[in-house]
C-alpha cells in the first residue's frame, strides 16, 4: 500500500537525541522502500536538507547525499495544482499551509497512508489515513 513519508520521519534518522524514534524511523523507511511503497515530495527533500543542516549541523554535502538516498522512493513534484489545492485546504481551516502541501502531495501520489508525527493520528482525509509512527515511543 503506497504510503507518504513526512519530513519528520526522515529527520529522526539524523537526530542523535531520539534513539528510539530513530530506530522506528529506520524500520519504517526500510520496510516501505523494500516494498516499493515509499512516497515523498520535493518539499520533504527540501525540509529534510534544511533541518539536517540548520538544526543538527550536518555538513551540506552529507545532508544532500542523504536527501538523494531518500529520493530513490517515488517523489511527487510540487506542481501549481498541488499548491493551489493546498491553499484551498488551508483556507478551509483543516491544516496549516505547510501541512496542507504535504497532504495534497500525498493525495496526488495516490497514497492511502500518510506517516507524520505532526498531524492528528487516525484522521482520514479524502480516503487517506494519517498515522503517527511514533505513538508510544
Amino acid at each position: 500500500m503506497t504510503a507518504f513519508i513526512d519530513t519528520n520521519v526522515f529527520v529522526y534518522l539524523v537526530d542523535p537525541l531520539a534513539p528510539a524514534k530513530r530506530q522506528r524511523a529506520m524500520e519504517l523507511i526500510q520496510t516501505l522502500y523494500l516494498a516499493g511503497d515509499a512516497t515523498l515530495s520535493t518539499q520533504v527533500l527540501q525540509e529534510f536538507y534544511n533541518t539536517a543542516t540548520r538544526k543538527f549541523g550536518l555538513p551540506g554535502d552529507v545532508a544532500a547525499e542523504a536527501a538523494q538516498a531518500h529520493a530513490r522512493g517515488r517523489v511527487v513534484r510540487m506542481s501549481p495544482d498541488i499548491v493551489f489545492s493546498a491553499m484551498k485546504r488551508h483556507t478551509a481551516g483543516q491544516f496549516s499551509f505547510w501541512d496542507s502541501l504535504i497532504v495534497e502531495a500525498a493525495l496526488s501520489g495516490g497514497c492511502k497512508i500518510l506517516y507524520s508525527e505532526d498531524m492528528r493520528h487516525g484522521q482520514v482525509v479524502d480516503g487517506m489515513t494519517i498515522e503517527n509512527p511514533f505513538l508510544g515511543i
